[in-house]
């Protein structure tokens, strides 16, 4: 079960008007499109990685010191920047218990509700992931392991990935209550 629209309402979450709002909803699912076939070759990428692993270690007992490590990055990546694309086609999981018993006006509000519910821990998680980033960043921090990577390039992909999270969630909260289509 997914936290989708609405029976009768289309999955699309941009408006089809032409102001400022819409403009910024469409800006954003480009750039969503566009963070998907990153994120598709980032999890390809790690999958090569993993599977170079896996043989190296089997067939010519090489040190694999980076590879545990770069596809983590990659995947890391991969699931916080794709957040907001899920969350514009309403792809995360949520409970549809009483999709069934409340009247479209009550859904529509409940729908709401839940956005902003969501928008303040996505935000708190935000704040956080930016201050583990500079943190990370202005202590030269780096990973335990003998490659050492710096910890904030995991650090800013999750940070990035909830702000383009919160910024989607902004605009679902904000869109009905300006009249514009969800």
């Amino acid at each position: 079960m997914m936290h989708g629209p609405l029976p009768g309402e289309t999955t699309t979450q941009i408006p089809a008007g032409t102001g400022p709002l819409a403009g910024v909803a469409r800006g954003l699912s480009l750039l969503n499109r566009i963070i998907i076939v990153f994120a598709a070759l980032a999890l390809i990428a790690a999958c090569v990685i993993l599977s170079y692993s896996v043989i190296g270690r089997a067939l010519f007992q090489a040190a694999n010191y980076w590879q545990d490590e770069a596809a983590v990055f990659l995947l890391v990546g991969a699931t916080f920047m794709t957040a907001a694309y899920v969350q514009e086609h309403r792809g995360h999981v949520s409970i549809e218990a009483f999709v069934g018993l409340l009247s479209p006006t009550a859904n529509r509000i409940r729908l709401w509700l839940v956005d902003v519910a969501t928008f303040l821990f996505c935000a708190f998680f935000t704040w956080k992931s930016w201050t583990l980033t500079y943190e990370a960043w202005e202590d030269g921090q780096v990973s335990n392991s003998m490659w050492s990577p710096p910890l904030a390039i995991p650090y800013c992909l999750m940070a990035a990935g909830m702000t383009l999270l919160c910024v989607q969630l902004l605009l679902q909260i904000v869109m009905p209550l300006t009249g514009e289509r969800r």
